[in-house]
């Protein structure tokens, strides 16, 4: 028989103390132990982070096609006779090969966004490491770990999205930029491509829209300066903001360098001597004065444009030239001993074309337009209104008022020198320019008239009808207020809107904007016998006429001078034929002056700009060319 099969017969094994396998208590499965959890755990986030880097990476761009750089936007403004007198926007520039960029220009740069770049490989933990250290330091983020290899792939290859995506793509083409060029490749590239402000992108072109020159002439200052507006572009651009470019290029990017041992303490200390570089914008500075109001004219006439364009204007180049001059010659020669250190000039035709337009000093130092920014009270320059008021109402330049004291509430004006004559014509008192004579007559006409007649004359700012305002020019008008404001007496009674754009042309040619008179010439501010008889009284007489007649002795000049309390603000306003003028001279602080009177240094400046002009070729009201 067979041998039965009995399984009680198998031997079984003795269960352990618990009743459970080998594997795990209770006849189970042995648990993993931790360390292979966090292996397997560790490979398959491993493997997806793989996935998710070749999808990242399926879509990087080529680098050997870099995208073309944004399209530079000029505007250039010419003057009268097409001549430029400024370039707003950058000069072209060239891609630089790597061994044309200047050594002292890849030392700051290194040196300072990049210390260790000729060590990494595209990213930089060590430079990581010190920007979190430096930011938690500080409490707030003052530094950043990018390496130059990464910026040049986020700037030029990638789109601005702040996204963990973009930054992985980022470092991934930093790694592949490594890997294809060389580090000098790189930083050509870099340089090349990267924005230094002021619509300049690349080294060549900023190099030559800041300093005139291209890139192979950098030296050390201007060198420092360009690394230096990596920062902050916009902000920094030294066109607007030298002091804040050179404050960067003093306070970090020249000790760096020396940190790095790129420059010796002797050429430190000479560059920090030597102080910021010179701008090319320096050798045309005095015209960005009036250059600066033809672009925001420009821009307000045509609601502004895109790409290029040409502004033609109505500044005469010589006329711009001169009275730039001859206002820094006399601050020069007398204004600091005199405590007047600013002063503004606008000359115009009759009708209103702005042939010179200062304003200021030194536009290097202070872009502040005195001429249209300004509201500096005018002083006895308000007379004029006050009389042509007074003559419109039919009061004659013969009738007599007394030169005495009086007093209007609280105000007892007096006369310049003091001196009382008694009764006096109103043409002899306007030649004094006699303030008691002029408050009477102002309470005779009535204030309002006076506002009235200067609004009419085309005095714009604020104007209070009263005695005090009418009399002695409180108040603010800028120079050129000023001057559109006696051009009636000089064009036959026409109010006139001051105008310096002739032409607003696209670079690729259509019109954008062409001035066009206005018909009839404007309204007329002044009738004729009282007009004749105003013109009569600043051109024969006024406290600007021994000034007038001396810049112009063989034609009729008239003026009129102004000196506000304290002599805080000094005004001289006169014309020639075919030209009208006004000057003035103060500080910006409004500090008083020493005894500068309106017939001193503003006269000056008004006879040295003007006197050139006269005898004009011809008579009659010159209109500005079409």
């Amino acid at each position: 028989m067979p041998r039965n099969r009995d399984h009680s017969c198998v031997p079984t094994r003795t269960s352990r103390p618990g009743g459970g396998g080998k594997d795990e208590p209770g006849g189970g499965r042995r648990r993993l132990r931790p360390w292979r959890l966090i292996l397997a755990a560790f490979v398959w986030a491993l493997f997806f982070a793989l996935l998710w880097l070749l999808w990242i990476a399926r879509d990087l761009p080529d680098i050997s096609h870099p995208p073309p750089l944004p399209e530079p936007a000029r505007a250039t403004v010419l003057a009268v006779d097409g001549s430029v007198l400024t370039t707003y926007g950058p000069k072209p520039g060239r891609d630089l090969a790597p061994e044309e960029i200047p050594e002292i220009m890849v030392e700051a740069v290194v040196a300072t966004e990049d210390r260790r770049f000729f060590h990494h490989h595209g990213i930089d933990p060590v430079g990581i490491a010190r920007a979190v250290w430096a930011n938690l330091a500080a409490g707030r983020l003052v530094e950043g770990g990018s390496t130059i290899t990464q910026q040049l792939a986020k700037n030029l290859f990638l789109d601005p999205e702040r996204s963990l995506a973009r930054k992985m793509r980022e470092l991934l083409l930093a790694l592949y930029l490594e890997q294809k060029l060389t580090k000098p490749e790189i930083l050509a590239l870099y340089l090349n491509r990267v924005y230094f402000g002021a619509g300049a992108y690349g080294l060549d072109a900023a190099a030559r829209t800041f300093f005139g020159h291209g890139a192979g002439h950098l030296d050390l200052g201007e060198a420092a300066l360009l690394a230096g507006l990596l920062k902050a572009p916009s902000r920094l651009q030294p066109l607007a903001n030298l002091e804040g470019a050179w404050e960067r290029a003093r306070r970090v990017v020249l000790p760096a360098m020396r940190r790095e041992g790129f420059i010796t303490e002797e050429q430190l200390a000479a560059a920090l001597e030597a102080g910021p570089p010179r701008l090319a914008a320096d050798l045309g500075a005095g015209v960005r004065y009036a250059s600066d109001r033809a672009l925001l004219e420009a821009e307000r006439l045509t609601g502004g444009w895109q790409g290029s364009v040409t502004i033609l204007t109505t500044i005469r180049p010589d006329l711009q030239r001169r009275a730039e001059a001859v206002l820094r010659r006399v601050l020069d020669a007398e204004g600091d001993a005199r405590g007047a250190r600013q002063g503004a000039v606008v000359a115009m035709l009759p009708d209103g074309a702005i042939e010179a337009y200062v304003g200021g000093r030194d536009w290097r130092l202070s872009q502040f337009d005195r001429a249209g920014q300004a509201r500096r009270q005018p002083g006895s320059a308000m007379k004029p209104f006050l009389y042509a008021a007074a003559l419109e109402a039919g009061v004659r330049p013969d009738d007599v008022l007394p030169d005495a004291p009086i007093t209007v509430g609280d105000w007892s004006p007096k006369n310049f020198d003091g001196r009382y004559r008694g009764p006096v014509a109103l043409r002899e008192a306007f030649v004094h320019s006699l303030n008691s004579v002029a408050v009477r007559l102002i309470l005779e006409v009535g204030p309002e008239a006076v506002v009235a007649m200067a609004r009419r004359l085309g005095l714009e700012e604020p104007l209070q009808p009263s005695a005090v305002a009418c009399a002695g020019g409180a108040g603010g008008a800028g120079s050129s207020i000023s001057s559109r404001a006696y051009a009636p007496f000089e064009n036959g009674g026409y109010a006139v809107d001051p105008y310096m754009v002739l032409e607003v042309r696209a670079e690729d040619g259509p019109v954008l904007y062409r001035y066009r008179p206005a018909d009839g010439g404007g309204a007329r501010a002044l009738g004729g016998g009282a007009g004749d008889d105003a013109r009569s009284h600043a051109g024969g007489g006024g406290g600007g006429h021994r000034p007038a007649r001396a810049a112009c002795p063989a034609l009729p000049a008239g003026g009129k001078t102004g000196t506000t309390q304290d002599f805080r603000d000094a005004v001289f306003v006169g014309f020639i034929p075919d030209h009208v003028a006004g000057v003035w001279v103060g500080n910006d602080d409004n500090a008083p002056m020493k005894g500068v009177t309106g017939g001193s240094l503003p006269a000056a400046i008004w006879r040295g700009v003007l006197a050139p002009l006269a005898p004009p070729a011809a008579t009659g009201t010159r209109k500005a060319a079409p």
